[in-house]
């Protein structure tokens, strides 16, 4: 563990407010040039993603985004940005620590692709910002990830990434729960942590943003996603590829759907023991305690209901708006297409 006030001191050209790293651009800065900035470094928002510990974006999500891929903003990045001020807000008054704006993007000075956009500065009594503070606004189904001693795994590595590049000794996560309850966690300074994110994110710069070499695809749901949308399909286009990996991919995909099946199986029949046991019962205990549920609280059956009770089911139907997709397509075929959902089918004949 380095010396706390040697971390303090400023390096040679370092910054004010980050003795480790250098202003690289203003906080002012025209949005397309903030873009351009954060494509040609490694951020603190991609650290968890390198690391497989974001279940929303995965290291190709990063590549991509490093080659010019972006998303439009949605609902929740847009508040996000909103209730920072207000989660720093809370912070100040519920810790009784001062806080400010960054004055922008900072860069590492021996490791110029080590960047960092800081929510906000902690300050001490002379003003002078001595911690990165990351500002998280996240759903009350997420409440079980922000308990204990220690901040979800993203958002510490995030911390530690400021760390890294500013050469602050601790940092602050404070996580907003819900809308109505702020867990705040302080981290120390890891060395040992520290010179691991600059070997393993140096390695994965160079190899995949300076070679442009892209990074597997990983079994993320959100990859999916961005394998999805990253392309305009053009209808009937044929790709070819190598027949041996084309070989190797559908015999790998049999398997694993046969082992998924196998699985289901006995997974149904377990649960089917369960049902057994519970009989008329809502709510299975044992040794006092519940053990499980199986309660009629599921999706209601509307063909069922129709089939049994088609005049109850006359009384009760309503009409509900929907999009005339038949029309829509016939109006705009390429709007249309833009819209649709890529599935993937794998024929059962063998190559």
């Amino acid at each position: 563990m380095a010396d706390t006030l040697a971390i303090a001191l400023p390096a040679e050209g370092g910054h004010p407010d980050a003795p480790t790293a250098r202003l690289i651009l203003p906080a002012d800065a025209p949005e397309e040039q903030w873009h351009a900035v954060r494509r040609a470094g490694l951020g603190g928002s991609n650290i968890a993603a390198l690391y497989g510990l974001d279940k929303r974006h995965g290291a190709r999500r990063v590549y991509e985004e490093k080659n010019g891929y972006r998303e439009p903003d949605n609902t929740y990045t847009k508040w996000g940005r909103r209730l920072e001020a207000s989660i720093a807000e809370g912070f100040e008054e519920d810790y009784g620590l001062a806080t400010r704006k960054p004055p922008g993007t900072f860069a590492h000075i021996e490791h110029p692709w080590a960047i960092a956009n800081v929510d906000r500065f902690v300050l001490d009594a002379d003003g002078r910002a001595v911690a990165p503070l990351e500002c998280k606004n996240k759903s009350e189904y997420l409440s079980g990830e922000w308990e204990g001693d220690e901040p979800p795994d993203g958002p510490a590595l995030q911390a530690h990434w400021y760390m890294a590049v500013g050469g602050w000794s601790h940092a602050y996560v404070a996580g907003l729960i819900g809308g109505n309850r702020l867990q705040v966690f302080r981290l120390e300074r890891d060395e040992e942590l520290i010179e691991e994110l600059f070997r393993y994110c140096g390695d994965w710069y160079q190899r995949h943003v300076v070679e442009g070499l892209p990074p597997a695809v990983d079994g993320l749901e959100a990859t999916t996603e961005l394998l999805a949308r990253l392309w305009e399909v053009q209808p009937a286009e044929v790709v070819e590829v190598d027949l041996g990996k084309a070989r190797d991919l559908r015999a790998r995909r049999a398997a694993l759907c046969e082992q998924i099946e196998a699985l289901e199986a006995e997974l149904n029949a377990v649960e089917n023991e369960m049902r057994d046991a519970a009989g008329a019962g809502e709510i299975v205990k044992a040794g006092g305690r519940p053990a499980w549920s199986w309660k009629q609280n599921g999706n209601f059956a509307p063909s069922r209901f129709r089939t049994e009770q088609p005049e109850l089911a006359a009384k009760y139907t309503r009409l509900v708006e929907a999009i005339d997709t038949d029309r829509l397509k016939e109006d705009h075929p390429k709007i249309y297409r833009q819209y649709r959902a890529r599935v993937l089918r794998v024929p059962a004949k063998e190559l």
